[in-house]
């Protein structure tokens, strides 16, 4: 395949999953409100207006349609031997995607079994348990049938298998938690998964960037819609969805080539380009368990309430955490690049920027309008 046909491709993938689920949204949308599927004013909840449930669907639905046409287009193509309408280039990538169909088809029956269970969560409210419950059996059948591990210097795999079932599990509350506040979740995904791209890219994986693109595309056609003011909210069939994916391609993706002149440093990617939202994850948890309550019931704590009490706009909240997220995102990817100091300079600024959040947020009551 040559550059200008990559180059093509990596366009056309995420405009066309963006036109497709921002579409659906909107369809998703109508019909929520005319069924009466909405978020209601709780006590527990921030929002004080009704909006529409159901937003993930249009992000799970426009990722299945691209990856079963995919693999039903280069089944067709296999089987008919129609290779003669291509550039002969391609069959390499043909192959390798064919190598790949059956984990990927796992990986996708497994984003649906999450999908199922966050509508079912939004419909009818589950104990957090039963959903912990299955996020891990996921999280198990991922890891051990698809081959989704993380496996940097171990080479014991159980040890891997039980690393990345946990990875899975705690990057999926992550983004369920974030889901708190119009716009953070989704964009906050969006940023994250575009730093990891980087790696993708620069590693040469066709697969993975091909993945990551749909995923880019798929989740910003929703962003547009949830920005704040949001018009519709994901729920929980829609976090769940997007933190099983950006974990997936943060354990599969390569940042260090051994042979390469890559930076050992760089497999410390994920954790700066989720720096922010592990912040948010581990201040509410911490918050909740020193009040003798859940970790998992939710209520308005998260960090983003906290500066939206210290007299930020909803909209201001989610820039500014776009910003911190880009800020420690691009010092992660600088991380191939540098030696130990620089490696170093870059953990000190992600510090940094949290600490700027913590101020922020524990800074004296400013009167809201």
């Amino acid at each position: 395949m040559t550059i200008s046909n990559l180059t093509c491709l990596s366009l056309v993938l995420p405009i066309s999953a963006f036109a497709v689920s921002a579409a659906l949204t909107v369809l998703v949308r109508r019909i929520a409100v005319r069924a009466g599927f909405c978020a209601y004013p709780s006590q527990d909840r921030y929002h004080q207006r009704v909006v529409a449930l159901g937003g993930g669907m249009a992000i799970f639905w426009t990722m299945a349609l691209f990856i079963l046409a995919g693999a039903a287009v280069i089944h067709w193509v296999i089987a008919d031997d129609k290779f003669s309408f291509f550039d002969r280039s391609i069959l390499i990538y043909i192959e390798g995607f064919l190598n790949k169909t059956d984990d990927l088809l796992l990986v996708m029956a497994c984003a649906a079994a999450l999908h199922l269970l966050g509508l079912w969560d939004d419909v009818r409210r589950l104990g957090p348990y039963t959903k912990l419950a299955v996020q891990f059996a996921v999280a198990v059948v991922a890891a051990v049938f698809a081959d989704i591990r993380v496996e940097m210097f171990i080479q014991n795999k159980v040890i891997t298998t039980i690393l990345s079932v946990f990875w899975i599990v705690g990057i999926m509350n992550v983004f369920n938690f974030l889901d708190n506040m119009d716009g953070l979740s989704s964009g906050m995904a969006i940023i994250v998964a575009g730093t990891l791209l980087t790696a993708a890219i620069g590693s040469g994986q066709v697969f993975i960037t091909g993945l990551g693109l749909l995923f880019l595309g798929a989740v910003a056609g929703f962003w547009i819609w949830n920005f704040p003011p949001a018009k519709i909210f994901m729920g929980d069939c829609g976090s769940l969805v997007i933190g099983f994916f950006v974990a997936m391609l943060s354990m599969r993706t390569t940042y260090y080539h051994q042979a390469g002149s890559g930076s050992l440093y760089a497999v410390f990617m994920p954790l700066l380009a989720l720096a922010v939202p592990l912040y948010d994850f581990a201040s509410v948890t911490f918050l909740r368990i020193k009040q003798g309550k859940s970790p998992f019931v939710g209520d308005t704590q998260h960090f983003s309430h906290r500066l939206r009490k210290r007299g930020l706009s909803d909209a201001q909240v989610a820039l500014t955490l776009y910003l911190a997220t880009l800020c420690t995102g691009l010092g992660a990817i600088f991380l191939r690049q540098v030696n130990l100091v620089g490696a170093i300079l870059i953990f000190t600024q992600t510090m940094m920027v949290l600490g700027i959040i913590a101020i922020l947020e524990t800074a004296g009551h400013k009167n809201n309008d």
